[in-house]
């Protein structure tokens, strides 16, 4: 009977390790990460592709602080 655990070594073999650019691009120098698109304007951001929650641009950033600072 086979083994159900889903734990058990995988009877078909791992894709080869191509190298550190197959991992993660930032770990090859000189390599450039892929920005994020800014949610206001869409002109890429300084923040990377990865990164979670609500990326704007400077300008953006900039524009959305003056909308919510305190005017008292």
């Amino acid at each position: 009977m086979p083994s159900t655990d889903p734990h058990s070594v995988s009877e078909t073999p791992a894709a080869p390790d191509r190298g550190p650019a197959d991992r993660d691009p930032s770990a090859v120098p000189g390599a450039v990460a892929p920005r994020a698109d800014c949610v206001e304007c869409g002109r890429p951001t300084e923040y990377p592709a990865a990164r979670p929650g609500i990326v704007r641009c400077p300008v953006c950033e900039w524009q959305e602080a003056q909308r919510t600072a305190c005017s008292g």
